[in-house]
């Protein structure tokens, strides 16, 4: 089973655990749609940094 560090205890806690048990510290979750987005605008940023 993986593990994670929790950024707000640092306790291990299950990789895919969306809280932390002990502090209550929520993770980020993405979707792929976002993903998508921040992609397609950092390569847009790119386009115009590089022309």
């Amino acid at each position: 089973m993986k593990k994670k560090e929790c950024p707000s205890c640092a306790m291990e806690i299950d990789n895919k655990a969306k809280e932390c048990p002990i502090c209550g510290y929520e993770f980020a979750t993405f979707n792929t749609s976002q993903r998508v987005v921040a992609v397609l605008l950092i390569l847009v940023i790119l386009w115009f940094l590089v022309f």
